[in-house]
């Protein structure tokens, strides 16, 4: 191990899935210093026919629920002129899953499903400081994408994640 590579730790690994396209974001800090450095490294994968189904359903229900809670949130401001926050709809969405109508969203990993109520609330949140327009609704036309915060692993040219039976392969040419 050369110098450049003890210098640095690990702090996290994300993984961001878009269409067949994988990318591995690594947060590290340098000499102990309190600078955070980001690096993304983008991967094709090559999911067979059960995966790329699996896959489909996570970047539907990521949509579904990114679209549910900024509905949500707009009806009960214009109703009641209260707003809501991510711990409001986090506790509302583990309440979801557990409805009859929607027991499909636990075969999705709820990490990813949580991300993307914190996406929604990044850009409330934008949007109040002024950085941005109001949040809009996802599209099923424009591909999709979910995040992984956690245990992903790279094993044998194959990606590990939650929720997938075995690993999806990866080519690896970095």
């Amino acid at each position: 191990m050369n110098v450049s590579q003890t210098r640095w730790k690990y702090l996290q690994k994300n993984c961001v899935f878009v269409k067949n396209v994988v990318l591995l974001q690594k947060f590290r800090l340098f000499n102990n210093r309190m600078k955070l450095i980001h690096k993304s490294y983008k991967f094709r994968i090559l999911p067979d026919k059960e995966q790329v189904e699996l896959l489909s359903k996570h970047f539907g229900a990521c949509r579904f629920v990114f679209n549910r809670y900024l509905n949500s949130r707009k009806e009960t401001y214009l109703e009641e002129k209260k707003s809501l926050n991510y711990y409001d709809n986090a506790n509302d969405l583990t309440k979801l899953k557990k409805e009859e109508e929607f027991l499909w969203l636990k075969e999705i990993n709820s990490q990813s499903l949580q991300q993307s109520i914190t996406n929604l609330d990044k850009a409330y949140t934008a949007f109040f400081k002024g950085q941005n327009s109001f949040p809009k609704f996802k599209k099923k036309s424009n591909g999709g994408s979910f995040n992984i915060p956690q245990n992903v692993v790279l094993e044998n040219g194959k990606l590990i994640i939650p929720k997938f039976k075995k690993g999806i392969d990866i080519v690896l040419h970095r």
